[in-house]
């Protein structure tokens, strides 16, 4: 159990992996990817932004609790679960854009996904005689 939590933090308290990876790095990842959604671009930016939030976090390690800074293996868990968060906030605001935007073609399909609207069936070819 310990060489788990040693692959995923590198602190001797799961609550620092928690606050700095999780909820301050997996907030802003999650508000950036938003953003990159409302302003309509395109996902791949979403990866950009993350990489170089990968590394504030891994800052944030390092200034506040004596982590590591130059650390690829931690750099990389810092930076996947930012790119979790910020696809997660990117897909949330794209299906309810696509939803909202073009109404008439699509409708939200679960929370991360959109669908087209089956055609409406045409009320002439149902009367009988």
């Amino acid at each position: 159990m310990d060489a788990i939590a040693h692959f995923f933090y590198e602190e001797d308290s799961f609550f620092v992996f928690l606050l700095v990876t999780i909820i301050l790095g997996g907030s802003a990842a999650f508000m950036t990817g938003r953003a990159i959604a409302l302003t309509w671009r395109p996902w791949w930016q979403v990866a950009a932004y993350m990489i170089l939030l990968g590394g504030a976090v891994r800052f944030f390690h390092m200034a506040l609790f004596e982590g590591h800074l130059l650390t690829l293996h931690y750099y990389v868990v810092d930076t996947a679960f930012c790119l979790l968060f910020g696809f997660l906030g990117y897909r949330i605001t794209r299906a309810g854009q696509m939803a909202e935007q073009y109404g008439w073609l699509y409708r939200r399909a679960g929370l991360i996904n959109w669908a087209k609207k089956r055609p409406a069936p045409n009320a002439a070819a149902h009367k009988s005689g």
